[in-house]
């Protein structure tokens, strides 16, 4: 899960989504609209018997946040771990077998993070008319497997290209929470498949937009198109704008593969990458 505003069981039951499979949280910054919904679901999981550890990643002074909260509110039947980004530029802040996160300083009023997901480079598989052709062995399947030739009985090389699918191809996601309008950040998220941006004001709003650390719509367009990504996401809309929908056609003139998002919404990443339009 990314932030946990207010609200945050209501729509995991809408949804249905079960509090029990959730064992990662990572918190944008602490501002109420990110954090309201923390000390609810994590009350809610120890009434209903969670013993398994719940993950938290955020700003440092998260942890200080938990430690008043099980002040309070605890003890939970189950452990609060809390980590915080490191210092060097580009570490990780989660790693598993399946994908890595590395989170991304943002320019906001306080200490604020977004985030990028990656999957691993998966296994290549093996084609199955090769496997009964030539008959490898386990050892010979897993070096197949990390890429290498194989080399048949008699000597013959078989390019390890005819020996396998292609692989797959690694999948990207990067969460923008609140900031300033950042063109440095195309960096750090270029070409990943999917940026969700907020955008908070609409274009003729871009001074508000500056004072308050906040981005508008056309400059989360703009960062997308300077990152070449897939397509962009944007929400965190100010209640000023009656139809938000207003702040996503601003949005598509600079980058037309834009959409807002609202409650309830579901995005997948293809295996295919989009191509530019």
């Amino acid at each position: 899960m990314i932030d946990c505003g207010e609200g945050t069981q209501i729509r995991l039951r809408q949804q249905r989504v079960t509090p029990a499979r959730i064992h990662h949280i990572f918190i944008s910054h602490l501002h109420g609209d990110h954090v309201f919904g923390l000390y609810g679901l994590l009350s809610s999981m120890g009434m209903m018997g969670r013993q398994v550890p719940v993950n938290l990643y955020g700003p440092g002074r998260l942890r200080e946040l938990m430690e008043q909260y099980l002040k309070y509110f605890g003890p939970l039947p189950y452990e609060i771990r809390c980590h915080a980004p490191g210092k060097g530029d580009g570490s990780l802040i989660y790693e598993d077998e399946k994908i890595t996160v590395e989170p991304i300083p943002l320019k906001h009023r306080t200490r604020t993070y977004g985030y990028l997901f990656r999957e691993k480079e998966k296994p290549l598989n093996l084609r199955k008319e090769m496997v009964e052709e030539f008959q490898p062995g386990i050892a010979e399947m897993v070096r197949i497997k990390r890429g290498e030739d194989f080399i048949t009985n008699d000597g013959r090389v078989i390019p390890n290209r005819e020996m396998v699918h292609p692989p797959y191809r690694r999948r990207s996601y990067a969460y923008l929470s609140d900031t300033r309008f950042e063109p440095g950040l195309a960096e750090r998220v270029a070409g990943v498949d999917l940026l969700f941006h907020e955008a908070t004001f609409a274009g003729n709003d871009e001074k508000l937009a500056g004072e308050t650390l906040h981005s508008t719509s056309r400059q989360a367009a703009e960062l997308a198109r300077l990152a070449g990504v897939g397509r962009l996401l944007i929400g965190h809309f100010s209640t000023r704008y009656k139809d938000p929908f207003r702040l996503v056609e601003e949005a598509r003139e600079i980058f037309p593969r834009t959409d807002g998002v609202m409650d309830g919404d579901r995005y997948s990443v293809p295996l295919e990458r989009v191509a530019p339009e």
